[in-house]
């Protein structure tokens, strides 16, 4: 095991003693990007999956709910494990963890088979990825962390989009027969070039002072979450049976109770899984008010419009993923042009992505009250580059501002906080937003409904945009 001693960076130090390199930084990127493409890449899929392994619409939703929960649940200890045996052995781990679970889904026999090793491959996920800004947060500093925490919110945002993309040319392309399987075999192979390249440039960091793990700050963080998401997940599937209303009754008293625990915990001087004093820097309390509602719209959208091209439109998986990619190559191209321009004009450049985020929405509105059920690459083309554009100019920003002042020491908390409450949110805009467009659809109709569930995130976007008026004008 490498001495930490010599890698872990000291607060007010000149320099990381162990510098990320760029080999480093692309290996630690790869690893962020793997879990959310994962996230994003089961939509277009399902339908197939369905009919291959004769799964109900329920168990459909735990393929994508068991990953979204799993992954949320855990990221915070995740995020102490390795502050506490170091992020390197940690990163290695939760990779190699990655690509078997992702085999074991490709092979799954059953639809309940290929629920536990969703269940699996998010834990793994959880384990993995807060060790990525943690590594960032320790080992950059000055320009070159700035510019590593924007190519991290740029390959989050490309992920998202990228993963329905390429779900749907995986699942035709029908690799040797392998069908929907592809979309989990494909990590294999990246798995294993991301471990190769990990040993060789990923540097060992763990916190200086390491605390024991917070055993009833975890049990209650789990127990919150699963409250929260397992009834909003599975209860319009399940016909919204009394279990559901029970788990929502009781998420603010166990919410409450973590509070209680934590608070206690921090004010005793030792360091709970969540520590509250983080929430004194306005950084990382703003950010996290942005970053919900954000990724509840992003998901949400990705969902619905998955579903409605398919279902309503006809369009098959390719170009279903493919209407996308305008989205995709608007966000690439914004997201490089981002750094300069908060250098600039600093976090204002949230607030104007959002209203250009909000435009492109609007301009899809229109499309598809125009022209539906004929909606495709090019209809929703403008639309989807200028949301797309907006989208870049607000999640690489908003996650840089989060961890912006940020110990390195703590880093691994803050950045288990910050993908904890984007991954719970994306799994909160599928719940909600999927669960609005879907319940509306037999009365509505597919493409009132989708009308609807856009117009109720255009709401959603304008909150974003309000919230973006109280960031710090200046980023660190």
């Amino acid at each position: 095991m490498t001495q930490t001693t010599t890698t872990q960076p000291l607060l007010g130090a000149r320099a990381p003693k162990t510098a990320l390199t760029s080999f480093g930084l692309f290996t630690v990127l790869l690893g962020a990007a793997l879990p959310l493409i994962d996230f994003f890449i089961v939509n277009v899929a399902l339908p197939t999956i369905g009919r291959d392994l004769d799964a109900s619409e329920s168990v459909l939703e735990l393929v994508v709910a068991g990953y979204g929960v799993a992954y949320a649940v855990l990221l915070v200890l995740g995020g102490r494990l390795g502050d506490l045996f170091g992020r390197r052995r940690l990163f290695l781990g939760g990779m190699a963890a990655f690509g078997l679970t992702s085999l074991v889904c490709g092979l799954a026999p059953g639809a309940w088979s290929l629920v536990a090793a969703r269940v699996a491959q998010g834990a793994s996920a959880a384990v993995m990825v807060p060790q990525v800004l943690a590594t960032i947060q320790s080992s950059t500093e000055g320009p070159r962390r700035a510019k590593a925490m924007s190519l991290y919110g740029a390959t989050a945002g490309l992920s998202m989009v990228a993963g329905q993309i390429l779900g749907g040319v995986l699942v035709a392309a029908d690799i040797a027969g392998t069908g929907w399987r592809s979309v989990f075999l494909v990590n294999v192979p990246v798995v294993v070039v991301g471990l190769v390249l990990a040993v060789r440039t990923v540097p060992e960091t763990r916190s200086q002072h390491p605390e024991p793990v917070d055993g009833p700050g975890t049990v209650l963080l789990a127990a919150a979450m699963l409250a929260l998401l397992a009834p909003l997940t599975e209860g319009r599937a399940a016909g919204w049976p009394l279990w559901t209303w029970l788990s929502l009754a009781a998420f603010p008293l166990v919410a409450a109770a973590f509070y209680v625990v934590e608070r206690r915990a921090d004010r005793r001087g030792r360091t709970p899984l969540v520590p509250p004093s983080l929430f004194a820097l306005t950084t990382l309390r703003r950010g996290l008010t942005i970053m919900a509602p954000l990724a509840v719209g992003f998901s949400g959208f990705m969902f619905v419009l998955a579903v409605a091209l398919q279902r309503g439109a006809g369009l098959g998986p390719v170009p279903a993923g493919l209407a996308l990619a305008p989205m995709a190559l608007a966000f690439f191209a914004a997201s490089l042009a981002g750094p300069r321009l908060v250098a600039r004009f600093g976090s204002r450049v949230v607030t104007a992505g959002s209203v250009l985020q909000g435009i492109g929405i609007l301009l899809i509105v229109l499309t598809v009250r125009a022209d539906w059920p004929d909606v495709g690459f090019a209809e929703l083309l403008p639309g989807a580059a200028i949301a797309g554009a907006g989208q870049a100019f607000q999640l690489p920003v908003v996650m840089r501002i989060v961890m912006s002042e940020v110990p390195p020491a703590r880093a691994g908390v803050g950045s288990g906080m910050m993908v904890t409450t984007q991954q719970a949110s994306l799994a909160l805009g599928v719940a909600t937003l999927g669960t609005l467009f879907l319940s509306l659809v037999p009365g509505l109709g597919m493409r009132d409904a989708l009308l609807t569930t856009l117009v109720v995130q255009v709401g959603g976007v304008v909150v974003t945009g309000l919230l973006s008026l109280r960031l710090p004008r200046r980023i660190g």
